[in-house]
This record gives C-alpha cells, structure tokens and sequence, in this order.
C-alpha cells in the first residue's frame, strides 16, 4: 500500500500532533499525537503492518488493535478525501 496526500492537502505540525487543510474546500482535519505519527509513517512508506508494530511496541495496545487502528485511520482519511491510496 502506497499513501499520499490528496492533491491541495498540507499536512502541519503542530504541539498536539497534526492539521490537515484541504485547500480545495477550505476544511481542515486536527490529528492528535498518535494520528500524526501515523500518518508521516505511511506518507514515509512504511507498511500498515510495519507502523502498526511500531505503534504496538511505544503504547500499551496489541499488535492486532493497533493494525485496526492503522487502517481506520486510513479509512477515515481515504473517505474524507485527504489521501489517495494505491497498491
């Protein structure tokens, strides 16, 4: 899986994580500490599988948990139309 910012998206940092603007809609999206490092993960590369074990080893949440919320986030980033994903 390759993830990439939708076009006219900026990603920021900021104290609490992270701010996603959509530029073509005028709407951002806050990401808290967790969300952020997520997602610069997936945008570096890394694999779902390999940020979700990442995640499982600095917070105490299984493996398997943190897998799902890998891929919620994912989802939920995908259907607001903040990043493509491909194959």
């Amino acid at each position: 899986m390759k993830l990439n910012l939708a076009r006219d998206v900026t990603l920021t940092p900021v104290d609490s994580g992270a701010v996603l603007l959509d530029g073509r809609r005028g709407r951002y999206w806050q990401l808290n500490e967790t969300g952020s490092t997520i997602l610069r993960k997936l945008l570096d590369g890394e694999t779902p599988d390999t940020t979700a074990a990442s995640l499982s080893a600095s917070a105490p949440v299984s493996e398997v948990q943190a897998h799902r919320d890998v891929m919620a986030l994912v989802d939920s980033l995908s259907a607001a139309n903040l990043v493509e994903v491909s194959q």
